[in-house]
């Protein structure tokens, strides 16, 4: 990932709907939602939910597949995999174990501070 890519999906994730909206279709899965179940979940109006989406769309973060009548938007999570790895790319001063705490995060384990 550039870093203009990344700084656009940062810019992106930067506004409270839109990182709701991104957040809500990680949830969904492959499957997605379409505009109108977003709208419901989060309560947001439909015209508003479009500039949403568009922004998440132009980023990355966001794909949409026409399936009939209906738009389905779903989470890109290779665009949010690789700019976690942007961000993390020189993590730790060439240390990996240290960075251990995050995929530990990721993975759902607990960090031994939290075990104890």
């Amino acid at each position: 990932m550039e870093k203009e890519d990344a700084l656009h999906a940062l810019a992106a994730l930067g506004q409270e709907t839109r990182l709701d909206v991104f957040r809500l279709l990680v949830k969904a899965g492959k499957e997605g939602m379409t505009a109108g179940a977003i709208a419901d979940a989060l309560n947001v109006r439909p015209n508003t939910l479009s500039t949403h989406l568009a922004a998440l769309s132009r980023s990355g973060l966001a794909k949409a597949e026409r399936d009939g009548r209906s738009i389905h938007y779903s989470a890109d999570l290779t665009t949010m995999q690789y700019l976690v790895t942007y961000l993390l790319q020189d993590c730790c001063g060439g240390n990996p174990d240290l960075c251990a705490p995050i995929a530990n995060l990721a993975s759902g384990k607990k960090s031994k501070a939290e075990v104890h």
